[in-house]
């Protein structure tokens, strides 16, 4: 089986700075596409940025210029930056991976618990 597991949310003021992180464990061979999305109350989950294994980058509009996705084949890790924050950054974050267990196996997608991040005014 394998786990995604966040950290690093948190309350900040706007215009503050964050740092989430998310690590995989268990049984992988290989990651493909990671990334962030974000669920505010009553809203659907969105995209907040995701890399594919290429390294290339996709940014929602909205934080473009502010956030930044990174990761870390070899400790199977992936950290999204978040600077300028405003209230309307307010919301659980998750990360999501593609994950083969094996050479030639499927890839299957999986999802971390969510870290509340809250920016206040």
């Amino acid at each position: 089986q394998v786990q995604l597991v966040e950290s690093g949310g948190g309350l900040v003021q706007a215009g503050g700075s964050l740092r989430l992180s998310c690590a995989a464990s268990g049984s992988i061979f290989g990651i493909r596409t990671v990334g962030w999305y974000r669920q505010a109350p009553g809203n659907q989950r969105e995209l907040v940025a995701e890399m594919p294994s290429d390294s290339s980058t996709d940014y929602a509009d909205s934080v473009k210029g502010r956030f930044t996705i990174t990761r870390d084949n070899a400790k199977n890790a992936v950290d999204l930056l978040m600077n300028s924050l405003k209230p309307e950054d307010t919301s659980v974050y998750y990360c999501r991976a593609e994950v083969a267990q094996q050479y030639g196996g499927r890839w299957d997608t999986y999802w971390g618990q969510g870290t509340q991040v809250t920016v206040s005014s």
